[in-house]
């Protein structure tokens, strides 16, 4: 009787590595989405935390009758506040794009005034840089209000500070809307931006130049919302 001898295969077959290929792109494929929600939901904290300060500054002047951080250290002290930092009472609030993160001028009383009132969380007591409140993406959030003006518009802004260029993008479509096709709109609509080496990039008062949102940028970016 003739034996035959059997061979036992060894390897993958054509479908098994097609199987296994299909898992890996279905696994990269999770992974990646998931990233992109993660960042989006940091963009909208962003936005979020910068429209909370922008209603606290509107929710102090109705309630005050005064600009939070333009009221006198005595009238915030005899309000019952605690807190050593004030203005000056000239009815204008004075915060120049280079005091924005560096917590001068009549940022320290902006700072307290709000958060004694209740209406932004934070020690009133405490007014040096690391004090300054940082938003979704972990940069700092500071206000600015140069005579001026701040990227080339007048009044009173939040600016939040270190952040990436998709972060920065995603805030200024989300605000502004979809951006034009050539992806510059930092320095056009109601969110104004830069980029720069330096983090935290204080805001200047001159329109910045027209960058595309381009995401080989690493510097960090810097934008501003009006009040």
């Amino acid at each position: 009787m003739e034996h035959r001898k059997l061979t036992r295969q060894t390897g993958f077959t054509l479908v098994e590595i097609a199987i296994v290929l299909v898992i890996i792109g279905l696994l990269l494929g999770g992974v990646l989405k998931g990233q992109e929600m993660i960042e989006n939901a940091k963009i909208k904290s962003i936005v979020n935390d910068m429209k909370s300060v922008q209603a606290a500054y509107n929710a102090y002047i109705d309630r005050y009758k005064t600009i939070p951080g333009d009221d006198a250290a005595l009238t915030m002290t005899n309000r019952g506040w605690a807190g050593t930092a004030g203005g000056n009472g000239d009815g204008v609030l004075l915060v120049t794009g280079a005091q924005t993160f560096a917590n001068t001028g009549e940022s320290p009383a902006f700072w307290r005034g709000l958060r004694a009132s209740g209406l932004v969380a934070g020690d009133p007591l405490i007014n040096t840089v690391a004090n300054l409140p940082r938003h979704g993406g972990g940069g700092l959030l500071g206000v600015a209000s140069d005579p001026a003006g701040v990227y080339g518009q007048p009044g009173v802004f939040i600016c939040a500070a270190g952040l990436t260029t998709k972060q920065a993008a995603g805030i200024d479509s989300l605000v502004d809307g979809a951006l034009p096709a050539s992806q510059i709109g930092n320095n056009i609509g109601t969110i104004r931006g830069a980029t720069g080496a330096a983090n935290p990039l204080a805001p200047t008062a001159a329109v910045p130049g027209g960058v595309a949102y381009n995401e080989t940028n690493v510097n960090p970016w810097t934008v501003c919302m009006r009040m």
